[in-house]
């Protein structure tokens, strides 16, 4: 079947915060509700595109957006350069996907971590190969993939994060939802980022490829992407209702009192949403938040390797990135919750309370999986 393993070329880009909207051209007037302390004002821009002349961007003063939430890429990529590192990252992600593809409608040899928990030869033989490309490049970093554990040197403000391929029970089903993603660390924040996700089915697999750069964007098979009702003629109301939105998450294997509260946060916000999926691939969750097919995305007790690319790809995208209780996130947390900005807070409304019964409950939310002795700026 064919493949479609496509790098980007990051270049500058112009970056909005506030949401845009293209008006069609033959209409002729405006007409929005009046609300107390709403301040809707517009300016009138020139089009990139030659069919239109004009566009309006509209700035909602009042509305609750992601400029309250912490950015949490990294600042810089250090003595390497952006590109050089994108690059890298990209590389490693499509060489493992390439061992994926060519497993994809083989037989499986399947192993188990846990009582659910799968694992196949592919996973191994993919994180293998992600290895090679990165120790080949940066011999010096250090690396935290999902079946070999921790490798290298601590001392290196770099932390390679490795899923080799996310959604091994999907994968193992021949289910069209894992993919293999790869993030890099710099002191601890998303520097740069790579998903390559398994679309179609079998007998016709193929991929799309996910990246980011901290600063530079995000992408899709090399064209810019943006999460959701950033650039789209909605009412203005629309954007801001959970109710016109569609929404995703995720449960983890162990089904304690986290796994029961998300159980009710899937239930109270299915009855309140067009809907709410479970794909079972973090990373292929977050990207389709980032791509703007979905409006959000949370889970408990998600691992470094299931995060580091997708909240950078996210954030990347114009979404925002906080824990499920409304705090700063790092890849360290145990609870993120992804979204297209705004509607992260009235996501928080619920999904922040539950948060906080289960902190006093005892559920350990401490960082975890970090490296010992690994520098961070968190």
């Amino acid at each position: 079947m064919g493949k479609c393993l496509v790098s980007s070329t990051i270049s500058p880009l112009t970056f909005y915060t506030k949401p845009r909207s293209i008006l069609p051209l033959n209409h002729p007037k405006l007409h929005y509700p009046v609300q107390s302390g709403l301040t809707i004002k517009f300016q009138s821009l020139k089009s990139s595109k030659s069919t239109r002349t004009f566009c309006t961007r509209a700035v909602l003063s009042e509305v609750p957006n992601q400029n309250k939430f912490s950015k949490i890429g990294a600042s810089s990529t250090g003595s390497i350069p952006s590109k050089h590192l994108l690059h890298v990252v990209e590389t490693a992600a499509k060489t493992g996907s390439e061992v994926v593809m060519e497993a994809v409608n083989k037989p499986r040899n399947i192993t188990y971590k846990g009582l659910t928990d799968l694992v196949t030869d592919t996973d191994k033989m993919s994180e293998a190969a992600i290895l090679e490309v990165v120790r080949k490049n940066f011999g010096d970093h250090l690396i935290l993939g999902e079946e070999g554990g921790l490798i290298g040197d601590s001392s290196s403000d770099f932390l390679w994060c490795i899923d080799p391929l996310d959604g091994t029970t999907n994968f193992a089903h021949g289910y069209p939802s894992f993919a293999v993603s790869v993030g890099v660390l710099y002191k601890g924040k998303p520097a740069a980022a790579s998903v390559v996700e398994f679309v179609g089915g079998p007998m016709c697999w193929n991929t799309r490829t996910f990246s980011a750069v901290a600063g530079g964007g995000a992408y899709c098979n090399g064209q810019t992407i943006h999460v959701s009702k950033t650039d789209k003629v909605l009412s203005f109301w629309d954007i801001l209702k959970v109710e016109r939105s569609l929404l995703v998450t995720g449960f983890g294997y162990e089904h304690d009192d986290a796994w029961t509260t998300n159980i009710n946060l899937f239930k109270e916000f299915t009855d309140v949403s067009r809907g709410v999926r479970r794909l079972g691939a973090a990373a292929v969750d977050m990207c389709h938040v980032a791509l703007g097919i979905v409006e959000s995305y949370w889970e408990y007790r998600l691992k470094p390797w299931d995060m580091a690319a997708g909240v950078l790809i996210v954030e990347e995208a114009g979404g925002t990135v906080s824990c499920m209780d409304g705090g700063k996130f790092s890849v360290f947390d145990r609870s993120v919750l992804v979204s297209n900005g705004v509607l992260h807070e009235k996501l928080l409304e619920r999904i922040g309370p539950a948060t906080e019964n289960l902190k006093k409950k005892g559920i350990d939310f401490s960082l975890w999986f970090k490296p010992e002795n690994y520098y961070t700026e968190l």
